[in-house]
Order: C-alpha cells, then sequence, then structure tokens
C-alpha cells in the first residue's frame, strides 16, 4: 500500500502576499492548486490602478509568479476559473488571457460572473496546473 505525501504549501515570494487566511498555492500529489488571484502589486499589495484589462494582466502575471515558485509555466496549467464582477468584460479579459497563454495550449476554463470580488477588483483568477 502507497502512502500519497500530505499537501505541501507551495512557496511564492515573488507574488502578493495573501490578503486573507489562505496560502497562494498547495501542491497535492501531481497537481498544483492555485489559490484565486487578483491584480495586487507584490511591492504594496495594493490592487492596481486601471480598467479590467489592466487588472487582468496583472492578476496572470500574479499567476505566473506562483506558478514559477513551483517549479512551473503557464504551459503545465490545466484548468482556470474566472470570476468577473461584469460580464460584460469577458471579451475583454479574453484578449488578455489568449496573450498570456501565446504558443501553449489553452487550458479548461470556466467563466463566472459574481457580485463581488475582494478589494473591489474586477476580475479574479484560480488555476490548477500539473507537476510532472
Amino acid at each position: 500500500m502507497s502512502i500519497e505525501p500530505r499537501p505541501t504549501i507551495v512557496p511564492a515570494p515573488a507574488g502578493p502576499q495573501p490578503k486573507g487566511p489562505y496560502t497562494p498555492a498547495v501542491r497535492a500529489g501531481d497537481f498544483v492548486f492555485l489559490s484565486g488571484q487578483i491584480a495586487l502589486l507584490p511591492a504594496t499589495g495594493e490592487l492596481v490602478a486601471g480598467d479590467v484589462q489592466d487588472q487582468a494582466r496583472l492578476t496572470l502575471a500574479n499567476v505566473a509568479a506562483i506558478l514559477d515558485g513551483a517549479g512551473l509555466g503557464r504551459a503545465d496549467v490545466v484548468r482556470v476559473v474566472v470570476y468577473l464582477t461584469d460580464i460584460a468584460d469577458w471579451a475583454a479579459v479574453n484578449e488578455v488571457y489568449i496573450e498570456f497563454f501565446d504558443q501553449v495550449a489553452l487550458p479548461a476554463r470556466t467563466a463566472i460572473a459574481v457580485s463581488g470580488l475582494p478589494l473591489g477588483a474586477r476580475v479574479e483568477m484560480e488555476a490548477t496546473a500539473l507537476a510532472r
């Protein structure tokens, strides 16, 4: 009988520090689960000023920083969940999303409209990556 190791916290020194009681990412077996990320500036922990595309770019940069802490990259992402406070922003966020995943297979994805996000963010993304 094989005993699976317990989930481990993934270090994310280049990403923003959590604003709540959670860890940025956890590795469990061959998967790394990233907590929802918003457009926090890593140096200050403040929400970036700008439109939804600016927020989406920084959100995905934060995802990339956390993946890097796990020794992974965007090609390892297998699923993304996108939360939007205005579903009308879907097309604008898609443009940034496609730029981020350029040259790699697009992961499975769900987009959900929500009534609000932490700190007044307009977009939040969580991801699951396969650690080969």
